[in-house]
């Protein structure tokens, strides 16, 4: 038997309907606004349409990449370099958080390095990068972990030393072994800090993988914004960037739709 909702939580619960509904409908019509401006200035001839393009000209551009054959060529070469790299250096970089959680002795020695390995200008390892991996997805791959997972092993040993201390020594009064300490008490605790470290990858990771394609690549988006650049067509490095945006955003609503179910069950 389902319980009964009263008339004030129905009254709750559809303020936020309408609430979420004006935010996604503000989104949209920003989205909207923007693309109907910038097409509306190209064709006033307001702005140069060599240097800025217009939606009409990416449009078509799109078109020719696709009867050509590489618009999908491209777009998952890209794709597959920024998957990969995503989950190597997120489950990589968690799992070495949870070492150096697990061994307080090792962290110590190990922080002052993560700290000088984050600092460093990852574009000026690439000609190390490319000696030391080859020329190709490798390069590309590496470099994208290279950008996040110093970034995801701070987030991830920050949050877990974060929990309670109080909770830890409770668990440790009823015998608990340090794998259930992890499992059932740090793990759990840290689960928002992952999800939000999700979302900053999310960025990383396009961030990592196009700069790995500007270094070494003979596909991919990254390759598109290159190649355009150079033969000054800018019509090929705005549809780029675009499609870039597109699959960006993509990415975002998938670890968002993640989020949402996470807090539901945590919730429920």
């Amino acid at each position: 038997m389902k319980p009964k909702i009263s008339n004030d939580y129905k009254i709750y619960l559809k303020k936020q309907k309408i609430h979420k509904g004006l935010i996604l409908t503000a989104q949209i019509g920003i989205l909207v606004v923007f693309i109907g401006l910038w097409e509306l200035l190209a064709w006033l001839e307001i702005i140069d349409t060599f240097i800025m393009s217009s939606p009409s000209r990416i449009i078509k551009t799109i078109g020719e990449l696709y009867r050509g054959g590489n618009l999908f060529y491209h777009i998952f070469t890209t794709l597959y370099e920024a998957i990969i790299g995503f989950l190597i250096a997120t489950l990589g970089g968690t799992l070495i958080a949870i070492i150096l959680w697990w061994n307080d002795t090792l962290r110590r020695i190990l922080d002052p390095y993560i700290v000088v390995l984050n600092s460093l200008p990852k574009i000026a390892l690439g000609p190390i990068i490319i000696i030391w991996v080859g020329v190709g997805t490798s390069s590309i791959v590496t470099m994208d972990i290279l950008i996040m997972i110093v970034i995801t092993i701070i987030s991830m040993l920050n949050a877990f030393r974060q929990t309670s201390e109080s909770k830890i020594m409770l668990l440790k009064s009823m015998n608990a072994t340090k794998f259930q300490i992890l499992y059932k008490l740090i793990l759990p605790n840290s689960l928002s800090e992952f999800i939000s470290l999700l979302k900053i990858n999310v960025g990383l990771t396009w961030v990592g993988t196009i700069m790995g394609e500007y270094l070494v690549s003979k596909a991919g988006l990254g390759y598109l914004i290159i190649y355009g650049s150079q033969i000054f067509n800018l019509d090929l490095v705005m549809t780029s960037t675009i499609i870039l945006c597109i699959l960006a955003a993509l990415m975002y609503f998938i670890v968002a739709f993640i989020e949402k179910k996470v807090n539901n069950k945590l919730n429920s």
